[in-house]
């Protein structure tokens, strides 16, 4: 194979996603962010995938890509050994929106390699519902050119890379109804390094949207340390669920970039099984999710759960996440104040958690983090399974120092949580912490929107406060009304 010529390839990252990105606002088939995103990352995954089978090939003597040669990325998104391109842009349209597309979308090659039958499979699900929205041919020749001129396997531009796929994760705050596909990655890096998976273990994200959490679990395993054997071992146990066809993607394409050979992960609705057919072959040591809330789904969840008959997706994660832990398996997920109050199945969703998990800590977060895509105030709860919960300790989260509130240009950052760590293995009640006994919540109705018993004493105080201001306001204006008369 010829090799591809990079010494004048850009190594500005930012102004090749830049550059693609306005190259498809001239494209009338292309209509907003989403569609954008969309097109740019099937085209980025088959670049990706490309790398990672020129990988497998120097690695594994038997490799044979299951990929149709003409298909291959190397041999239609890339000019010729002379330089030359390798079709017209009409021929490029049709080989893309004809063979392509149509091909990987069912694709089931003949083998018997399960690494054949992996990338194969990787390929299908990414194919699903994936589509060519892009109708100018010369244009989405431009597009493929700028794609092309990216070394994934190059270790200093597939780490540069990664500071551009967080941004255009962020990027699908603003792609319509795509808030819940990222979760900051302070957010994300704190939740990991309390839960602390370890080799051995399997990981899972019920909710996986980009896969931040799979990302940040592979990272913090590899950073304490592994043998070379062991990788396989730590790539099989990353796994994750994910519904959603861009997302699902996305997350495909991040892990193989984290140089993960065979992602793990399921292009499936969480609720599509039901809860009562899961065994001890399904449940996993470690979840870490930021499940989707403020949604609803749809009438199948009469089938998912018999016990647990609510709409509310928030809800019913947590429902899944408790059924899917091991004894002694842990869990941490993001969760709104709604999910901590309320009546009915609400309330018997919390039973079901603090009689089946010791749900020991919950991080009380600021309503601006997730600002500005969101400002609803969320929590981060943390929980083993096996014994039930004797007390839960609360810790309020303070912003920095000289800082009124999270949003666009000042974002949570990892450092933020500094104090809940210091506290972790020393829990003692501060101005920041408080503990509250089962019994105490019991009486609530397993309400858990429980506040700081300074906040409840600060709430009393201030309409009294208030009233003296006001009071005290009306004072001076009648004195004021006073002295006008007297001069009359």
């Amino acid at each position: 194979m010829a090799k591809k010529n990079t010494e004048n390839a850009p190594k500005n990252l930012n102004n090749i996603v830049k550059s693609i990105q306005d190259i498809m606002r001239q494209d009338a088939g292309v209509d907003g962010d989403a569609q954008r995103l969309s097109q740019m990352v099937w085209l980025l995954f088959l670049k990706v995938l490309d790398g990672q089978e020129e990988e497998f090939e120097i690695k594994y003597d038997d490799y044979v890509s299951p990929i149709p040669e003409n298909l291959r990325w190397r041999n239609w998104a890339t000019n010729d050994e002379e330089g030359n391109p390798r079709q017209t842009a009409e021929e490029l349209l049709e080989l893309i929106n004809v063979n392509l597309i149509p091909t990987f979308r069912d694709f089931q090659p003949e083998t018997e390699s399960k690494r054949e039958r992996g990338v194969a499979h990787v390929i299908n699900e990414v194919f699903r519902d994936t589509y060519n929205y892009m109708k100018n041919g010369v244009l989405l020749k431009k597009v493929i050119g700028q794609i092309d001129q990216i070394d994934f396997n190059s270790r200093q531009e597939k780490h540069l890379f990664n500071d551009i796929y967080e941004q255009m994760l962020r990027d699908l705050q603003s792609a319509g109804n795509s808030g819940e596909f990222y979760t900051p990655r302070a957010v994300t890096e704190f939740m990991t390094q309390m839960v602390d998976p370890k080799i051995g273990e399997i990981i899972l994200d019920p909710a996986c949207g980009t896969g931040g959490f799979l990302i940040n679990a592979l990272e913090h395993i590899k950073s304490k340390g592994y043998d070379a054997d062991q990788l396989p071992i730590i790539h099989q146990n990353i796994r994750g669920f994910e519904l959603k066809s861009l997302p699902y993607s996305l997350a495909i394409t991040n892990l193989l970039l984290h140089e993960v050979e065979l992602p793990q992960l399921e292009h499936q609705d969480s609720f599509e099984r039901p809860l009562s057919t899961y065994d001890a072959d399904d449940r996993v040591h470690v979840i870490m999710a930021n499940p989707p809330f403020g949604g609803t789904v749809d009438d199948k969840i009469s089938t998912f759960s018999t016990q647990f008959k609510t709409k509310e997706t928030a809800d019913l994660f947590l429902v899944l996440i408790v059924e899917l832990l091991r004894e002694g398996g842990r869990a941490a997920l993001v969760l709104p104040d709604g999910s901590l109050s309320g009546d009915g199945v609400k309330a018997r969703v919390r039973q079901n958690l603090l009689e089946n998990c010791n749900l020991h800590t919950i991080v009380r977060l600021d309503n601006s983090v997730f600002k500005p895509y969101a400002s609803v105030k969320t929590n981060l709860l943390f929980f083993e399974k096996g014994t039930p919960t004797k007390e839960v300790w609360y810790y309020k989260n303070p912003l920095p120092e000289g800082t009124k509130s999270y949003g666009k240009t000042k974002t949570i950052q990892l450092r933020d949580f500094d104090g809940v760590k210091a506290w972790w293995n020393n829990r003692t009640e501060n101005e920041f912490a408080y503990k509250v006994g089962i019994e105490q919540i019991k009486s609530r109705n397993y309400d858990l929107d429980i506040k700081h018993p300074n906040e409840a004493i600060e709430e009393v105080l201030e309409a009294p406060n208030a009233i003296l201001t006001r009071m005290q306001g009306h004072f001076e204006t009648l004195s004021g009304l006073m002295e006008e008369l007297r001069k009359i």
